[in-house]
């Protein structure tokens, strides 16, 4: 093994993307920004045999990042695209085709769902669910034609842990030339690396806790040595690309992901302990404890949780949610997660067919940012009390 891969996690998030002594001895890359590159002569155009040809293909800024995010996920090679959703979308496009069969974890991303539904649909793929906590049971589920798996881990909203491996094994068993994906974003590959686990293609929203200050859109999917070719092949045919000030505004979030990373889950993990005491609440919905459902393959597979979470609140309905909300001041009320602020949503829930949320009340989603716990505590008080 070498010096680098023996190194911390925070010693590599701090190096990795850029030597300074390939740019004059500058910390940080270059930002370059562009669409044309010139060519030295008519020969080099026509083989296009420098490194650069055009701007959709890659610039000094973008191949920095996207050499960390490979380091990180073990991959062959990573994509940099415009936003979370399209690194989910592009890939179904790499690997889907016409009469394919794609079998998609019920409780992922509703944005995710929708695209199924709608566009991957209209191409003659047939899309089928199934629920988060099936085991050997899902090599039944398997054909010939089941190309894809789309797994996400835990559940978007619901927070259930489905077995990764094991379901990646069970499909590569039943049809080897299926492609695993994972939407890694909960996580980061600081606390699970999808492609360490069976995972052919590691799919994160860079816009979370890579860029970590609620103010870049950006998306990256990693593959293996099997199916990065086809990945890359696709990016380049659909133009999907990044610019360099994004790009570099994501690096410069990565060095730090590590240690917010860490203070995500102190303060979250000390949250929900409280929380659980909590007679107006019902059940929180977070992995990394103890007597939470999907506990033990956590345990098992991950080694951190970040500061995503969900509470039921017991006995309450959508009025009474909103009235939780409403009474938040720290809190801000918004779709996105991670930043460093403080976040709250109500999510809902009606285009899943078998992951059903808790019967209990209403779901609840907390973001927890970087505020002192103290202050969260208080916050979160004065929407309990508004119930």
């Amino acid at each position: 093994m070498s010096d680098e891969k023996m190194q911390g996690i925070n010693t590599r998030l701090a190096h990795l993307g850029h030597d300074p002594r390939s740019y004059h001895g500058f910390v940080n890359p270059p930002v370059v920004r562009a669409s044309t590159v010139l060519f030295p002569n008519y020969q080099t155009m026509v083989e296009r045999s420098q490194k650069y040809t055009y701007g959709t293909r890659g610039t000094p800024t973008t191949d920095a990042l996207a050499d960390a995010l490979t380091d990180l996920e073990s991959a062959q090679g990573t994509i940099l695209v415009p936003s979370g959703l399209a690194a989910i979308s592009i890939p179904f496009f790499a690997y889907a085709k016409a009469g394919s069969h794609v079998l998609v974890v019920d409780s992922l991303y509703e944005p995710n769902r929708h695209f199924c539904e709608t566009v991957l649909s209209r191409f003659g793929v047939e899309i089928e669910y199934f629920s988060p906590h099936l085991g050997e049971d899902f090599r039944s589920l398997m054909r010939p034609e089941t190309d894809i798996v789309m797994l996400e881990a835990p559940g978007s909203n619901t927070f259930e842990m489905c077995d990764i491996p094991l379901l990646s094994r069970l499909a590569h068993e039943a049809n080897p030339d299926c492609v695993v994906m994972m939407d890694n974003t909960w996580a980061t590959p600081l606390f699970f690396k999808p492609l360490d686990h069976g995972v052919d293609v590691s799919i994160h929203a860079l816009t979370k806790y890579p860029s970590g200050h609620s103010d870049v859109l950006m998306g990256s999917v990693s593959a293996n040595e099997r199916c990065w070719k086809t990945l890359h092949d696709t990016q380049i045919a659909l133009g999907t690309c990044v610019q360099g000030d994004e790009a570099y505004l994501i690096l410069r979030g990565l060095r730090s992901m590590g240690v917010r990373l860490a203070h995500h889950e102190r303060s979250t993990m000390e949250l929900c302990k409280w929380l659980q005491q909590d007679e107006r609440v019902a059940r929180v919905l977070y992995p990394a404890l103890p007597d939470d459902p999907g506990y033990d393959i956590w345990k098992r597979d991950f080694t951190g949780a970040s500061g995503l979470f969900g509470i039921v609140l017991k006995g309450a309905d959508e009025a009474a949610g909103a009235r939780f909300l409403d009474a938040l001041k720290l809190f801000g009320l918004g779709y996105s997660w991670a930043g460093h602020e403080c976040l709250a949503v109500m999510p809902r829930f009606g285009d899943r067919t078998i992951a059903q949320p808790p019967e209990e009340g209403v779901i609840i989603r907390l973001q927890i940012g970087l505020e002192d716990v103290a202050d969260i505590k208080r916050d979160l008080e004065r929407g309990l009390s508004a119930i």
